[in-house]
């Protein structure tokens, strides 16, 4: 009895591969299919728009979490690097260390305030490359009981509201943003215009906005249902059996 259980959800395995494979092929010749319903050259400007802002965002992300990193590294050594010469250099011989630890500063200046900067343009900017990903939080209790029209329908609606508040948090952040460079203000180390960081924010909304107008445009003019401009929705099925159940073998080894 084991042993059928353990062949029908193996054989259950090897059906979900194939659909996985099928799905995939199906993705790479989406843009093919539409295009032979007349949609293509409205998808290749938006697979255009969609690999810049791709390439934007990208930069912009894994600029700032190497650039911290560096930062805080080399931070580090430093100041571990001096307050082990200042230990050693009391030494009978070893005053010549003292010239050598003039020269090496305990820790590097602002090192807090660059860092804590990076963090909010990594953040914000990473708003707009989750949204493209299909990363980003979602509540889905409604939503996953729907299936078929509904569910595209559903998806267009949150789409396109989520781009509004977008827009609207993109609107009232560069009002922050003006307010800030009017009244000049900077940080305390390294005299930086707040401004200047905090245009993170309204670029970063404004990003997610346009990721979800691609999904919004990409579900109208598409068949599948697009989570975002390049991710189809897939969901893993539950393995069954020759009679369309839940395969035993998943709720129980014995």
């Amino acid at each position: 009895m084991t042993r059928d259980r353990r062949t029908r959800s193996a054989i259950a395995a090897i059906a979900r591969g194939e659909r996985h494979m099928a799905e995939t092929d199906n993705a790479d010749s989406a843009t093919s299919g539409e295009a032979a319903d007349g949609h293509g050259p409205v998808l290749s400007v938006l697979n255009a728009v969609d690999r810049a802002l791709d390439w934007l965002e990208r930069i912009v992300v894994a600029g700032s979490v190497l650039a911290m990193a560096l930062l805080m590294s080399l931070h580090v050594v430093s100041n571990l690097l001096s307050t082990g010469l200042t230990e050693i250099e009391a030494y009978p011989g070893l005053g010549w260390l003292t010239h050598v630890n003039a020269m090496i500063p305990s820790g590097i200046p602002g090192t807090y305030e660059v860092t804590e900067m990076l963090i909010v343009v990594m953040t914000f900017v990473g708003v707009g490359y989750a949204a493209r990903c299909a990363r980003h939080i979602s509540m889905s209790a409604i939503y996953d009981q729907l299936s078929g029209g509904l569910r595209k329908a559903l998806l267009v609606v949150i789409s396109l509201g989520t781009a509004a508040l977008m827009f609207y948090f993109a609107f009232k952040s560069s009002e922050y943003v003006m307010t800030l460079y009017d009244r000049g203000r900077t940080s305390a180390a390294l005299g930086i215009p707040y401004w200047t960081v905090n245009m993170a924010l309204p670029i970063g909304f404004s990003l997610a906005g346009i990721q979800y107008v691609l999904t919004t445009i990409r579900n109208l003019v598409s068949d599948d249902i697009y989570r975002s401009f390049t991710e189809k929705e897939t969901y893993s099925d539950v393995p069954l059996d020759d009679s369309g159940r839940p395969a035993a073998g998943d709720q129980s080894n014995g």
